[in-house]
């Protein structure tokens, strides 16, 4: 966390814009598998609300942000901290093969899942002999 950045207030596209330039972000820890019918990925988010999780889609990109609440970091008296812990920014180029209309997202326990289903159109098919 950088003493030079301050937390804003987000309620706007345009503050999330203005809190990526100004301030600390760090990028979750992040696991992606393959299923026949699916993509899935898995982010770290400790200490990250549902209302301050922000995905989307944007030329074809997959963008993940997850704002904190620094007063609820700071204020905690650590014994061991071992997670890194801040905003959260992940970007990730996505496939063709996905569709994107069909995309699902869920933050448990600070663990965002976000399933990314495979579009039917890559999906191996038989052909029935006649």
């Amino acid at each position: 966390m950088s003493d030079t950045k301050t937390m804003h207030e987000v309620t706007t596209q345009n503050s999330w814009e203005e809190a990526l330039e100004k301030e600390s972000w760090v990028a979750p820890l992040i696991d992606i598998y393959e299923t026949k019918d699916d993509y899935f990925l898995t982010a770290q988010m400790p200490g990250v609300s549902k209302e301050n999780v922000k995905i989307k889609l944007e030329e074809g990109y997959l963008i993940i942000m997850g704002r904190i609440n620094f007063n609820d970091v700071v204020n905690k008296k650590y014994v061991l901290k071992e997670s890194e812990t801040g905003n959260y920014y992940r970007r990730f180029k996505v496939s063709d093969n996905i569709d994107e209309s069909k995309i699902d997202a869920k933050l448990e326990n600070g663990i965002l899942n976000i399933k990314l289903p495979k579009h039917e159109r890559i999906k191996p098919k038989t052909i029935e002999i006649k």
